[in-house]
């Protein structure tokens, strides 16, 4: 192994350290040493060269549940993990992607094109570097082997963040770091679209390219405005809690909410609700409901309200005001329950996500509980203080297990090349 990235050599490289404190909220140094080591070693086995790092982080979706995919507003920020790689260039016009855990990529950059055989990682890989070469960028071969600690199932967007570390590979080998933030995310979207044939909207991509909180208005859903807020409220813990349920059979759950929603907006003569003034909206609640269905007309309100939060928690952490804040996260959450009606499906007596918000909210110090991500099965995000951090860790992994309890911290950096 090279001297440089041995444990030992790592644990006292002060590049590593910083690096170890911006990304990983000043985390394990020798944890991370023992990381960044085994990869390296792991991958000059097999391929050698001069190596480079690069990682991209997790997300969490603070406000703005289902809102991306009709042109709405999110509040969203990149986490304390992430999926690393261990990169070197090569000559065979090949990208090659090795992944502890799953089957080896491998895309001949003289084809690719999509193929209905191929809605898999080769397929996603294949449709990033195809929209990336679409837009006049570079892109050439190289070999990767990567590792994750984005844990799978939890609403974090491992997917994401695998994809626009593909993005992030190409902008930094190949384009001098030219390609934007926003082009890596729609790029990663459009292989998620097109080649991976999942109709996700943008707001996952985004947050894991932009780094930060940020809150992201879609109304142009290819040119987003951002707006980036300094996250102060250093008193407040970050928990997402895998509380159960089997996401195997929800995809015709997650469509609903979509077709809801659309189905409002076309009976305004509008491809999306973005587009429909909301008073028209409220005004017509009984015929949409006569029409369409009352919880047609749920979700559109739930829409155009949750926008409203997004917009009043991004100024709240502008301003410092914690309580706001707090209550807009609370707000989207009861909203999500009530009128999206994304906390459980009409069969499930088990009802997962209720009974931990409900767990959560009734523990001393925990300030706001609301579902995470999809929703109907899977997790919840909660803000607690950080003083009952321990306790709450603690309660938390008697019901649910350790494996199943993540306290994470908000990363300002997005997918980027780790030098050091």
């Amino acid at each position: 192994m090279t001297q440089k990235y041995s444990v030992a050599s790592l644990k006292s490289n002060k590049k590593f350290i910083e690096i170890v404190n911006n990304l990983y909220d000043g985390g394990d140094v020798q944890k991370y040493a023992g990381r960044y080591s085994a990869l390296y070693k792991t991958h000059a086995s097999k391929y050698g060269g001069k190596v480079h790092f690069f990682s991209s982080p997790g997300r969490i979706e603070i406000c703005g549940n289902h809102t991306d995919h009709n042109n709405g507003k999110v509040l969203a920020a990149a986490v304390t993990i992430d999926t690393l790689a261990c990169v070197s260039l090569n000559d065979e016009n090949t990208v090659n992607i090795d992944s502890y855990g799953f089957s080896e990529i491998r895309v001949k950059l003289n084809d690719l094109s999509q193929r209905d055989d191929e809605v898999n990682t080769n397929g996603l890989v294949k449709g990033i570097l195809k929209k990336l070469k679409d837009y006049g960028y570079e892109i050439g071969g190289f070999n990767a082997t990567t590792t994750s600690d984005v844990f799978k199932g939890a609403g974090v967007s491992s997917s994401a963040a695998f994809e626009v570390l593909v993005a992030e590979i190409v902008g930094a080998l190949f384009n001098k770091g030219k390609i934007t933030k926003t082009q890596k995310a729609v790029a990663s979207q459009f292989a998620e679209n097109v080649y991976f044939k999942k109709p996700c909207g943008l707001m996952d991509q985004m947050a894991v390219s932009l780094g930060g909180i940020s809150g992201i208005d879609f109304k142009d859903d290819k040119n987003p405005k951002v707006k980036n807020v300094k996250w102060n409220f250093k008193e407040l813990a970050i928990f997402v809690v895998n509380c159960g349920g089997d996401h195997s059979d929800l995809t015709g759950d997650y469509k609903a909410i979509r077709t809801d929603m659309e189905s409002v907006a076309e009976f305004f003569g509008q491809p999306k609700l973005r587009f429909v003034p909301p008073k028209s909206i409220y005004k017509n609640i009984p015929q949409i409901q006569r029409d369409i269905s009352g919880r047609a007309a749920l979700r559109a309100v739930h829409y155009i309200e949750e926008n409203l939060r997004v917009d009043a928690a991004v100024a709240a952490i502008a301003a410092g005001d914690k309580e706001t804040f707090l209550r807009q996260v609370d707000a989207s959450g009861e909203s999500s329950y009530q009128l999206l009606q994304n906390y459980y499906t009409q069969t499930d007596t088990v009802q997962s996500i209720p009974v931990a918000v409900a767990l959560a909210k009734r523990f001393g110090g925990v300030r706001a509980a609301r579902v995470h991500g999809g929703g109907f099965a899977g997790t919840m995000l909660v803000f607690a203080d950080a003083e009952k951090s321990g306790a709450f860790y603690k309660y938390m992994v008697k019901i649910y297990g350790v494996k199943n309890v993540y306290k994470l911290g908000i990363r300002a950096d997005g997918a980027k090349s780790v030098i050091f």
